[in-house]
């Protein structure tokens, strides 16, 4: 295990039980030694599941298996594996796939199609289900509600601190809960979805409202970070509702009904810090970057501008480096593809204005911002002076360290 991220939340938040949630965890050796690889999600009946998924070409068994699971928008059980991600594994992937599925239906009493399983690590390396299979007996005896802490941890790969995130909201006259655990350090650029992140609620809700607000908080959330602008084969994010906060809405059409108002703010809130984490820990990182796109022609060009400027290894290195080189940033904007006004154009970092109109802000001194570059956290504004819409998105440094994690990833 490498050193924690100095990026890291200095605690964890405590996550309450949640009703209709039990978990287990426990150690097969797939790839780890002397830690947990293995993190089991047993839910009541009745539990609705929503999902959004990596849209990755090369994208794994375990993915495919939830995207047709989904359908039925019930689930019972969650099987997660971290150390290898069962992808890329042809035929044998399959089959060690429904094996699995087999097996944890036999073992938790439920229907093969209301389980999902998400697994992570090395790409192309076949997964032998037996230790995976072997465990069930155990890990069902020993669920229980209240381990989110060593649920986060099991389901870590090069991550170097476990995730996780709660909050509370109203439905009508209840009371309900939402907690979240998430992995992810490396390989990160989320398209619909982000590593892996499961997030339970005891509310009553309808799967087809569910998938909504979960698709919608995913677009200004997990969809909104990067690391190293890789997406994973893998890439997979769950919302189960246990349902065990009765009193399921009447005539609920829409995730835009003012009674889902308090629970929406809430997922926004714990899917936000849960993909904020992911950026902490990014492989290598020191600093946790955030960049707002303004004055763009629509959200999504904004997105596209944002992710353009996150990505470049140029502004990554720059900003390791502490160096305020925001000739970078127009370079990131250039090349985005999306409309920008380069005689309009401004940039802001650290809240002081470094160009504007198209050049250098005639007032600007660099010394102004030292002690900002020097921050763990860094903010940057642009402005590419086309139109009225904005979109934030996330990443961090990219330092010599990156390089090392990754280049002794398999051995």
């Amino acid at each position: 295990m490498t050193a924690r991220s100095p990026l890291a939340p200095r605690s964890q938040p405590r996550l309450p039980a949640l009703s209709g949630v039990r978990l287990a965890v426990c150690e097969t050796g797939i790839k780890y030694k002397n830690r947990p690889d293995l993190m089991v999600a047993l839910l009541d009946p009745g539990t609705t599941i929503a999902g959004v998924l990596t849209r990755s070409r090369t994208r794994s068994a375990p993915v495919d298996l939830c995207a047709e699971n989904l359908k039925t928008g019930s689930a019972r059980a969650i099987i997660v594996n971290a150390g290898n991600a069962n992808a890329f594994t042809g035929r044998h992937g399959i089959k060690t796939v429904a094996t699995t599925v087999k097996a944890a239906a036999k073992a938790f009493d439920c229907k093969p199609d209301e389980v999902f399983v998400a697994s992570t690590g090395v790409i192309g390396e076949p997964l032998d289900p037996g230790a995976i299979v072997g465990a069930f007996a155990a890990l069902g005896a020993e669920a229980g509600p209240g381990r989110w802490r060593d649920a986060a941890a099991a389901i870590m790969t090069t991550d170097t601190f476990p995730k996780s995130a709660t909050a509370t909201a109203k439905i009508g006259s209840r009371t309900v809960t939402i907690n979240g655990i998430a992995k992810g350090s490396g390989m990160i650029a989320p398209d619909m979805a982000t590593m892996l992140s499961f997030i339970f609620t005891d509310a009553a809700l309808p799967p087809g409202i569910l998938q909504k607000l979960l698709s919608r908080a995913a677009a200004t959330s997990f969809n909104a970070i990067t690391v190293d602008s890789d997406t994973s084969t893998s890439d997979t994010v769950l919302l189960c509702a246990t349902g065990a906060r009765k009193d399921r809405l009447q005539n609920l059409r829409s995730p835009g009904d003012a009674r889902l108002k308090s629970f929406t703010k809430a997922l926004n809130q714990v899917m936000r810090e849960l993909a904020h984490l992911v950026v902490r820990d990014g492989e290598g990182a020191e600093k946790l970057i955030s960049i707002t796109v303004k004055g763009a022609a629509s959200e999504p060009a904004a997105r596209r501008i944002g992710m353009a400027i996150a990505n470049s290894p140029l502004v990554k290195t720059a900003i390791a480096g502490e160096d305020a080189n925001w000739g970078r940033i127009v370079m990131a904007v250039g090349k985005s593809g999306e409309e920008a006004n380069r005689d309009k154009l401004s940039i802001w970092i650290g809240g002081q204005r470094v160009a504007r109109g198209g050049m250098a802000d005639p007032k600007y001194r660099e010394a102004q911002i030292t002690k900002h570059m020097r921050s763990r956290e860094i903010d940057i504004i642009v402005d590419v002076g086309v139109g009225k819409s904005s979109f934030t998105v996330w990443t961090c440094d990219l330092t010599h360290r990156y390089i090392e994690i990754n280049a002794d990833y398999r051995s």
